[in-house]
């Protein structure tokens, strides 16, 4: 048995922001099917609705719906679905698997049958900032449909484990070699090589997840320290972070970057304040900060404790405090080749490789055990609800 020809997924991340899970497991499945990667909508003043596709890979497709200014909400939705219907155009549905990264995704595209449904889970996007008020009552509709659920951490999965019967964990896995680079003491990039001092770091995206008041406090504490932050600002306002002379802002890099900027760093962060928005996270960033060779210091993330601090791979302090004394303990003693070898211990079954093989399989198995989960009466209901919806 082989995978659907086609790969529809649907994604609230934008292919070109940040490079994470979606693209590390699309790029994978486009080695065995033709991947559209379905982006949210941009707006413009241009007419007619287009569909912009740019190839990013080998069977890899980027899609993104360009919609005139001024739609209500449920125009843009009929939009989307006609524009959806033009790409799928004379592709039988046995051939096409919906992958979900975003259950707003089923306002355009729940009156498809496709050979597969899949929902990665990836985030509790009911507890992000701006998220739709309609959202939970879509994801129930999607774990209704789907064929076999993704949950991006253990916590999640303890949270979801109820919603499907079958639902599989799959934290935030690594690059290993791409990482493992950092190790070599590669020549940083001139904006941080400018920089000189010791270098605590952190990239990712500065958002509400942020701590903002331990990223200060650690900056007043300890101001002989170079404080280096990566990746773009967004949904808080760039005024409300800390300016002290020891915070560096680079601003978002490359992925084929990150290695370089972690290979100066002599300690990495995971300074993410606990709330609904972190409460289920499992944040890709620690396994690639630890595969670099670098300890790693981090609130007290749920996954992050149940992967990497249970077994004194990652440090956890619960305050500014316990951080400053937990990275003036590792500049005494830096780590030492028995420390990296735990390290790679724990990492050794940790891979992108390893988490695709995994889930291609329970697709495989999903697909050989389903039944016709919409009828052909149930279908026609469906389409039904569409249009008095629409």
């Amino acid at each position: 048995m082989q995978l659907p020809q086609y790969i529809v997924c649907f994604s609230h991340l934008r292919w070109d922001f940040v490079y994470q899970r979606p693209q590390h497991l699309m790029s994978r499945f486009a080695k065995h099917s033709v991947v559209y990667y379905f982006e949210e909508p941009v707006f413009t003043d241009d007419v007619p609705s287009t569909l912009s596709i740019s190839q990013r890979a080998d069977n890899l497709w980027l899609c993104v719906p360009h919609l005139v200014h001024g739609l209500t909400p449920k125009e843009v939705n009929i939009e989307i679905k006609n524009l959806l219907d033009v790409l799928l155009e004379n592709k039988a549905p046995e051939d096409l698997l919906f992958w979900y990264y975003t259950p707003m995704a089923l306002k355009f595209s729940n009156t498809f049958n496709p050979g597969c449904v899949v929902y990665d889970c990836m985030d509790e996007l009911s507890a992000f900032k701006f998220a739709p008020p309609e959202l939970r009552a879509l994801e129930t509709k999607l774990f209704d449909i789907a064929d076999v659920v993704f949950t991006g951490g253990h916590s999640l999965f303890e949270s979801k484990r109820n919603e499907h019967t079958n639902i599989h964990p799959f934290p935030s896995s690594i690059d290993k070699l791409h990482f493992q680079s950092a190790r070599a003491g590669n020549q940083e990039p001139s904006d941080q090589a400018a920089i000189s001092g010791f270098k605590v770091g952190f990239y990712g995206v500065l958002d509400e997840r942020f701590d903002i008041k331990l990223i200060a406090e650690m900056a007043a504490a300890r101001p002989e320290w170079q404080i280096i932050l990566i990746g773009p600002i967004v949904k808080i306002n760039p005024d409300t972070l800390p300016k002290h002379a020891n915070i560096h802002y680079l601003g978002p890099k490359g992925y084929d970057e990150l290695p370089l900027y972690l290979s100066g760093w002599d300690v990495a962060l995971i300074p993410f304040v606990l709330n609904e928005s972190t409460f289920f996270i499992s944040p890709t960033k620690t396994p690639e900060y630890l595969a670099g060779g670098k300890p790693v210091v981090s609130t007290a993330i749920k996954d992050v404790i149940y992967e990497y601090g249970k077994n004194d791979a990652v440090n956890i302090g619960t305050d500014s405090s316990e951080f400053i004394d937990i990275i003036d303990n590792l500049k005494a003693s830096k780590p030492d080749a028995e420390w990296l070898a735990k390290v790679d211990l724990v990492l050794a079954r940790n891979s992108w490789d390893h988490t695709f093989s995994e889930m291609q399989l329970l697709i495989l198995k999903s697909i050989s055990n389903r039944t016709l989960l919409l009828t052909p009466n149930r279908l026609m209901d469906e389409k039904d609800e569409y249009l008095n919806q629409n």
